[in-house]
């Protein structure tokens, strides 16, 4: 069987982690010090497990040390030792990075040269999910079919509804995926894992298609996988669009370390004029000025969404959306680009973006700044 690691959202699309382990399967325990997390070792099984376990800790926590450290660690091997199960795990890293180019590069390699399917797979799903990100949706297309035909299936069906959606009807999308997902249910046909990918994807689509079944599928995902905070973070800010407030400071207590969570709470919170408003206002505000001296500036789409939302200044959020919105293209990045135009009225910037979804057939509900 093949393990897929649920989807967390660094400033990008769910990734695909898929492994050879089972589902419930410990790797190894995290690392308690630098020196169990750099030892040495010759082993690239070894390695790669480390550097999973790594980056299923990023994702889990929303905390980028462990990005930093997965990528001391895969920096220490020389490049003609690289595994294509490194190479995978790596690309997986300059994904969560941004550096879209060489994911792409690492991935294309291991679908061109492995003679191992799993890692074929695993390195196709990865690539579709890059391809989507970054709206390059002709090439997220050709790689979701190419999946179909390696690994039919429901992870297969929401690769291809998530494009349809993108690019025509995601009503339609919608309708198909559920029943897809219902047929293997109701078959007993598909793991878990794979029930539950399915049901993160019918939640993004439903609520593009402005349907309220999305916080039942998000729920399911929570649910099921309470540190999936890319599930979170969407349900958080649909419900925050519903002004359900008091809801979202629920579903966000406790994740005030994770900026994505971190920047709707304090929407919510100014939207509400919670005495709590201020203090998390004064942190965010330390935490996006730490990581821009550090240069470690990831989530440019929280602290554009910051500054508009919350500190009201459209004009530096715009050059944060628009510079975000160069590498990636998710609804989320698209519609803040839009509401940041708008309201700086930088006509121009809103005419491109327009232009870009009506040339993808792209429409969203949650995008009534968008007039087709």
């Amino acid at each position: 069987m093949i393990a897929i690691f649920a989807p967390f959202q660094i400033q990008a699309a769910p990734d695909a982690i898929i492994t050879e382990f089972r589902d419930d399967e410990i790797l190894t325990k995290l690392p308690n010090t630098a020196t169990e997390i750099f030892r040495e070792t010759d082993s690239p099984k070894e390695a790669g497990d480390r550097l999973q376990m790594l980056i299923t800790q990023a994702r889990a926590s929303g905390d980028p040390r462990y990005l930093g450290y997965a990528q001391t660690l895969i920096n220490r091997w020389p490049e003609e030792q690289l595994t294509h199960r490194l190479r995978v795990l790596r690309a997986t890293l300059r994904q969560s990075l941004h550096q879209f180019d060489s994911a792409r590069a690492d991935l294309e390699q291991v679908i061109s040269s492995s003679s191992h399917n799993q890692q074929r797979i695993q390195a196709r799903l990865t690539l579709a999910n890059l391809e989507l990100v970054q709206g390059r949706y002709t090439e997220a297309g050709r790689h979701c079919q190419a999946l179909q035909s390696a690994y039919p299936g429901l992870i297969a069906k929401s690769c291809l509804a998530s494009v349809q959606a993108r690019t025509s009807d995601p009503q339609k999308a919608y309708r198909n995926l559920a029943q897809q997902l219902a047929k293997s249910t109701g078959r007993q046909q598909a793991d878990s894992t794979s029930r539950l990918w399915t049901e993160g994807t019918l939640g993004d689509i439903a609520a593009q298609a402005g349907l309220s079944e999305a916080e039942l599928h998000w729920r399911r995902v929570l649910q099921a996988s309470p540190s999936d905070l890319y599930t979170r973070a969407q349900l958080a800010d649909w419900l925050l669009e519903q002004d359900q407030l008091e809801r979202v400071l629920t579903l966000t207590h406790g994740f005030e370390a994770v900026d994505t969570l971190a920047v709707i709470r304090a929407i919510a919170m100014k939207r509400m004029g919670h005495p709590g408003s201020d203090e998390l206002n004064r942190r965010l505000r330390q935490r996006f000025e730490e990581a821009r001296w550090r240069g470690t500036l990831l989530h440019a789409r929280d602290v554009a969404r910051f500054q508009l939302d919350v500190e009201n200044q459209p004009h530096d959020a715009l050059r944060l959306a628009i510079e975000n919105w160069e590498s990636q293209r998710e609804p989320l990045d698209t519609r803040l680009l839009l509401r940041s135009a708008q309201t700086s009225g930088d006509r121009p910037q809103y005419q491109r973006v327009s232009e870009w979804l009506s040339q993808q057939g792209q429409s969203d509900a949650r995008f009534p700044e968008f007039k087709q």
